[in-house]
């Protein structure tokens, strides 16, 4: 209306006025024409930048993209997908997705337009068909939605799973291999341990086997004479024959000592089957099911082995009362007190006084195992670095540097503490603390 009504003042002005403001006129639609088709080509241009830099993205992708339609047709792939199917995108588009499956896998991925209502897929394994044989894949689905909210498709992100799983082969087998050569280092350190303690096990059990031996000697005499005198009776001596021979062969005085040899043999037998169940339960590598156990015994067992077989006399000074009792596999606790004991007399082979000083008590849920010697000490340096593997104070060939890190490893294991330390007064001091039963599961 007013455009007409400038026209009209226009053309009362004179042709010549009209003329003018219609030039005016057609400029600025020009103008706006070309404004337009600017914006219109920035648009486009950001669009193709825009589509540029997804197709990018989905190119570079390792992990294979699959968009479909609410009826499980393909509608975009990337290349991952052509890479691992053999096919170019346009050949896949409009199939369904479900052709790509491999058919034991089929009635899993049909669930996943229903579940993608309530919620994503995580992690769902299947195998697709590859160019060259199954592909296993960790598949997740997403929904895809319209503008107002509405599923019309759903969206499939895969990883294969070959180098995850190669990757997953190859760090079970390195835990094996780690855990299996723990277990011989163990192995080893325990047979060392037993290696040092040989001349003392031999010299306990010679004395009950020659108290056996010694036993079984004399049964053998009377034996001897117990037949002669039978053969008498077989052969109808008279009794005044039979009670002279009774008299020379002292029938009634080994009639008596019979019982206390028996008895005396029985103990000896028993003496050696007690120190070769030790033997066997410090040596076994078999793992025992955690129980309570005689840590009294275990302790008494130990310091015996050691003394015995100690080159230079050492005054021991016990205070470990009867029935301690510890939770754990008892042959381990064996091999940890051996090595505390053990290194305590190590440590004194230089020192004018020897005295091991061995104490244990119960503290509330725990038993506490102290052993304690006169020798030189640790050094403030050493101290920190004796639970290390391989590290030893030791000469060269007189320590493997082990026993005191697997000691720590297996008190560990058993929810206990070690501690090395150094005495006041001078020489080390070690306190082991045990629990007296099962550590509740947290």
């Amino acid at each position: 209306m007013t455009h007409d009504k400038h026209l009209a003042t226009s053309l009362d002005n004179g042709p010549e006025d009209a003329w003018v403001s219609v030039i005016q006129k057609m400029d600025e639609a020009y103008a706006d024409l070309v404004r337009y088709q600017v914006e219109v080509e920035e648009k486009n241009l950001e669009l193709e930048e825009n589509k540029q830099f997804f197709d990018s993205i989905q190119s570079s992708m390792s992990d294979v993209l699959i968009v479909c339609d609410h009826s499980g047709y393909i509608q975009r792939v990337n290349r991952a997908l052509e890479f691992l199917t053999g096919s170019v995108g346009e050949s896949l588009i409009g199939t369904r997705f479900t052709d790509l499956v491999e058919s034991r896998f089929l009635q899993k991925v049909d669930s996943f337009l229903n579940q993608i209502r309530i919620q994503p897929v995580r992690d769902c394994e299947l195998e697709l068909k590859g160019v060259d044989g199954p592909v296993p894949l960790s598949m997740n689905c997403s929904p895809r939605k319209n503008r107002r909210g509405r599923l019309v498709g759903m969206v499939l992100i895969g990883r294969p799973l070959g180098e995850l799983q190669k990757a997953y082969i190859e760090l079970n087998n390195t835990h094996a291999e780690l855990k299996l050569a723990q277990e011989r280092l163990v192995q080893s350190e325990k047979m060392a341990s037993l290696g040092r303690l040989v001349a003392g096990v031999a010299h306990e059990l010679n004395n009950p086997i020659s108290f056996v031996y010694g036993n079984m000697h004399a049964l053998q005499r009377y034996t001897a004479r117990l037949s002669l005198y039978f053969d008498a009776i077989n052969e109808g001596q008279s009794r005044e024959s039979l009670k002279a021979m009774r008299e020379a062969l002292r029938l009634d005085k080994l009639i008596r000592d019979l019982n206390s040899l028996v008895d005396g043999t029985m103990e000896g037998a028993d003496r050696v089957k007690e120190i070769v169940n030790d033997l066997r339960q410090f040596s076994s590598t078999q793992e025992s099911e955690k129980k309570r156990f005689d840590l009294t015994h275990v302790i008494r067992t130990a310091l015996h082995w050691i003394i015995k077989e100690s080159k230079h006399p050492v005054e021991v000074r016990e205070t470990v009362p009867d029935g301690l009792f510890a939770f754990g596999h008892s042959g381990q606790i064996h091999q940890v007190v051996v090595n505390l004991i053990q290194n305590a007399v190590d440590a004194m082979i230089d020192s004018h006084e020897k005295i091991l000083t061995l104490n244990a008590e119960q503290v509330a849920g725990t038993i506490e195992f102290r052993v304690s010697d006169t020798g030189s000490g640790v050094s403030g340096e050493n101290l920190s670095r004796l639970f290390d593997p391989f590290f030893t104070t030791k000469p060269v060939g007189q320590g493997t540097g082990l026993g005191l890190s697997i000691s720590y490893g297996i008190v560990s294991e058993h929810g206990g503490k070690l501690e090395i330390s150094n005495n006041p007064t001078g020489g080390a001091h070690a306190l082991l603390v045990l629990p007296i039963e099962e550590s509740p599961v947290v």
